[in-house]
């Protein structure tokens, strides 16, 4: 699950605080830079168990409604379609996902206000609304429906977002990104699997947990010569007066470029612009894409540059 723009990010933010700190212990570095990509494959799992808590609550609705002294016909015979969702069935016993549930103990129990919040406006929805109505009663349907409603209601949700930093402050700037895997998981999920259908798993592969690594590691190890070569090519600037978000971004970039000569420079300068625009100053994005580009050309005429 956790891609390499999500080990980009998380290793510009670790470097700088690394810096800010007045850190010198680069192990410790690390252990924090895997701690914190650990966190986010926790919240991919929180927010795949969100939606049996979202569902769990309509069934408990369903009951306060029955149990009242004079219930109305409604009351007692609703409409059992969403709370008989067969995705999310599958989603409460997924085996992977209860795993999680018993070794880090998280549920969405202290957290119905939220909860709430999010059934109340899918129960408002069009989308509820058409699928509660819809003589299509397959799993796929079912799938189909929560996408829709994950997409709508939890994707973009700034009381949920405000619960989730509540929480962890490893999850501020993790849930975009990692919103879309959740999305992806949903899609490839199959009634036939059961219990056992697999979740992303949290790498890739041992390949992504190397680059995460070794990114890190030749970032501060190098430090001194990546910005002996962005001192070069600053004109006009002292590098003290570039903000040091910046600096920390084009080093991490220039480790990328010089470390990793599978990866096209392209992809290694439109990623690192791209947190740039997120992270630092408004201008950040076009001074680092100008800044690198130069150093590229000048590494390409001493032949300091393999690239396949």
């Amino acid at each position: 699950m956790i891609n390499r723009a999500l080990i980009r990010l998380k290793i510009v933010q670790i470097v700088y605080a690394y810096y800010q700190n007045g850190s010198k212990n680069l192990d410790s570095a690390e252990k924090e830079l895997f701690f914190s990509l650990s966190k986010a494959y926790d919240l991919y799992n929180y927010l795949l168990i969100l939606m049996t808590a979202v569902t769990n609550y309509a069934q408990k609705r369903i009951d306060t409604a029955k149990a009242k002294l004079v219930p109305t016909s409604n009351e007692l015979a609703p409409n059992v379609k969403f709370v008989k969702n067969r995705f999310a069935a599958q989603l409460e016993v997924n085996k992977q996902l209860l795993d999680f549930i018993n070794n880090q103990k998280k549920t969405w129990a202290n957290d119905q206000e939220v909860v709430k919040e999010i059934y109340d406006k899918i129960v408002a929805s069009d989308i509820y609304k058409e699928y509660m109505a819809s003589a299509d009663d397959s799993y796929e349907a079912d799938r189909e429906l929560w996408r829709k409603l994950y997409k709508t209601f939890i994707f973009n949700n700034e009381t949920l977002d405000q619960v989730l930093e509540d929480q962890s402050l490893y999850w501020n700037d993790d849930k975009e990104i990692v919103d879309t895997f959740v999305l992806k998981t949903i899609k490839r999920f199959e009634e036939k699997k059961g219990a056992s259908q697999p979740l992303l798993p949290e790498f890739k592969d041992d390949e992504d947990q190397e680059f995460a690594r070794r990114l890190f590691r030749r970032t501060i190890l190098n430090a001194d010569y990546y910005r002996h070569l962005i001192s070069d090519n600053t004109k006009n600037w002292d590098l003290d007066r570039v903000a040091f978000m910046d600096v920390v971004i084009m080093q991490c970039a220039l480790a990328e470029i010089l470390s990793f000569p599978n990866i096209p420079i392209s992809v290694s300068l439109n990623e690192y612009v791209e947190i740039a625009k997120l992270y630092s100053t408004m201008k950040s994005g076009g001074f680092i894409n100008g800044t690198l580009d130069g150093i590229v050309n000048q590494l390409k005429k001493e032949g300091k540059l393999a690239k396949k």
